[in-house]
């Protein structure tokens, strides 16, 4: 039996802005994407049995995923089966510690682990930047989840230019119970007349020069303006961690999830015991952590 671990690091979006939508439906993004130390774990093992179609089980501590073909993870397998006309067997465990339906990216960086672990099990030679058009095939984030780090996502996400390291600092994740569907929000945000947008040049030369208040100070998402109008309690949070001494509290993707940029990753320690210490943490995952470069 082969054998192969892969850990999935979830992302923030630092920034994140809708430029305006293809004709195919996917919304023209621009973003500034980070890898968090919040992630799942995943084996994958092969007995090298000759299966044409692969053998694929998949298997979670998660009650709130399917384990069958619908799942990413599976879905990405199989386009590697299909690319490369892999034949084989796979099972796949999977720890679960990101969030799910959070816009952290759970499912998207998932799949990016399996098409990592495919490659490296079955078809060494293939590169991050092939792995990446498939992943583009499958969802937004996964391009960017297959190498993770600071990077400026363009395009419908497909397009990634790799920045120095954002500034280190510590950082609070915060997800309220309620899920979000992407779709539903994007969906809204195409009936806005005004849009504050961010600026992301500003954000870029920042990060350049290692200047972490800089950075927070342009931690803008449109979509914010519609997932905050559903969803107060995100207001809410921002502002408590705000008044904790964050550098700034944004919501990250289409949300509901909150995070909050701290000097220290001291700060975001006791900022995360203060919040969990009040009513609003009941129906909250409240988690300590800080940014990951190298994947």
């Amino acid at each position: 039996m082969r054998r192969i671990e892969q850990t999935a690091y979830a992302k923030i979006n630092l920034s994140l802005d809708v430029l305006g939508r293809r004709e195919d439906g996917y919304h023209i993004v621009r973003m500034i994407m980070q890898t968090i130390g919040i992630s799942d774990d995943l084996i994958f093992e092969t007995q090298d049995k000759d299966c044409s179609p692969m053998e694929i089980a998949l298997a979670t501590d998660s009650g709130e995923i399917p384990c069958g073909e619908d799942n990413l993870i599976v879905r990405a397998v199989r386009s590697m089966e299909k690319e490369f006309g892999l034949r084989g067997d796979l099972k796949i465990t999977l720890t679960k510690r990101i969030p799910v339906a959070a816009g952290l990216a759970g499912g998207s960086t998932d799949a990016a682990a399996a098409l990592r672990a495919v490659r490296d099990l079955f078809v060494p030679e293939v590169s991050d930047g092939q792995l990446q058009r498939i992943g583009a095939t499958l969802g937004a984030d996964i391009p960017y989840c297959i190498t993770g780090g600071t990077q400026l996502s363009e395009g419908i996400g497909e397009i990634l230019t790799v920045l120095p390291d954002a500034p280190a600092c510590g950082l609070v994740i915060c997800k309220p119970s309620a899920g979000v569907s992407t779709g539903e929000v994007y969906k809204r945000y195409d009936s806005l007349v005004a849009v504050r947008h961010p600026d992301i040049d500003a954000q870029l030369d920042a990060i350049r020069r290692g200047d972490l208040r800089g950075m927070a100070a342009q931690c803008v998402n449109v979509l914010e303006e519609v997932t905050g109008a559903m969803y107060p309690q995100i207001g809410e949070i921002e502002k408590f961690f705000e008044s904790e001494g964050a550098l700034v509290s944004k919501m990250s993707g289409s949300g509901p999830t909150v995070f909050a940029v701290f000097t220290t990753e001291e700060e975001a320690e006791d900022a995360a015991k203060a919040f969990a210490a009040t009513d609003s943490a009941r129906d909250c995952r409240v988690l300590a952590t800080r940014f990951v470069y190298r994947i």
